[in-house]
């Protein structure tokens, strides 16, 4: 036969979820499987957060259980996604439409989807999308704030960023009342790679050095994930904190 081969790689992942310190309600919403991993972070301080992150994570569920009766190869990964966040939007307008009070609530949502050989990654709002190779880790994602454009602009200091009072006002979600389009693009998997998405519960208050390190030092999906969350919580738990650790294996 003809063609070229491709490596077919596994996904070793685990997930988790806290309310943190602050905060009487979860918002945020996350979904893992071998296919497609993603955390939804639902807009505080406006109505309905959780019911938006949870509507973008049933649109994922769903898609799921279609991709498990695919042959993904030949599968547009991109196409597909950008398919998919045009559904969340149709869908949180049909919530709202139907639930007047939830009109205006949005999410964030950092999503990977996998074929076994290649990723596409689809993001929009302030949750982040890491890669830990060769003992370095390198954030995948851009914020979508206003404070990340500011910095950009070179009006702000990257390293005042952080503790900016606006930090978190965001210049784009998915919301029922039209969105900006996420941020879409595909990548190869190499094993031993080491994926994290999480909301900004886990990336506030854990600088990436710390990160970094428990991700490096950490073997087991299974085991980072409760060190995760503990050291947000020990910076002050200010946000709910939701975290996907996946590796890449042979």
């Amino acid at each position: 036969m003809g063609g070229m081969t491709h490596d077919r790689y596994v996904l070793r992942y685990a997930a988790g979820s806290d309310v943190g310190r602050r905060r009487k309600v979860n918002e945020d919403s996350l979904y893992a499987s071998s296919r497609l991993l993603a955390v939804a972070d639902g807009i505080g301080g406006q109505p309905h957060g959780e019911v938006a992150s949870a509507t973008a994570v049933d649109v994922l569920r769903e898609l799921d259980v279609d991709l498990r009766r695919m042959d993904l190869t030949g599968v547009d990964l991109a196409a597909t996604l950008t398919g998919v966040v045009k559904s969340i939007r149709e869908r949180l307008a049909e919530v709202a439409s139907n639930e007047p009070a939830t009109e205006g609530m949005g999410t964030t949502l950092t999503t990977l989807m996998f074929d076994g050989a290649e990723f596409a990654a689809a993001h929009i709002g302030d949750s982040r999308g890491y890669l830990l190779r060769g003992g370095d880790l390198r954030r995948l994602t851009r914020d979508h704030t206003l404070v990340q454009a500011l910095v950009e602009d070179g009006r702000v200091a990257a390293e005042d960023a952080a503790t900016h009072p606006r930090r978190s006002l965001l210049m784009k979600a998915l919301q029922t009342t039209g969105s900006g389009d996420p941020d879409i693009w595909t990548f190869k998997a190499k094993p031993r790679d080491r994926y994290l998405l999480c909301s900004d519960g886990l990336s506030g208050p854990v600088t990436e050095a710390t990160l970094r390190d428990v991700l490096d030092s950490i073997p087991d999906p299974a085991d980072a994930i409760p060190e995760l969350i503990r050291l947000a919580n020990e910076g002050g738990g200010p946000d709910n904190i939701t975290c996907v650790v996946a590796d890449v294996t042979s």
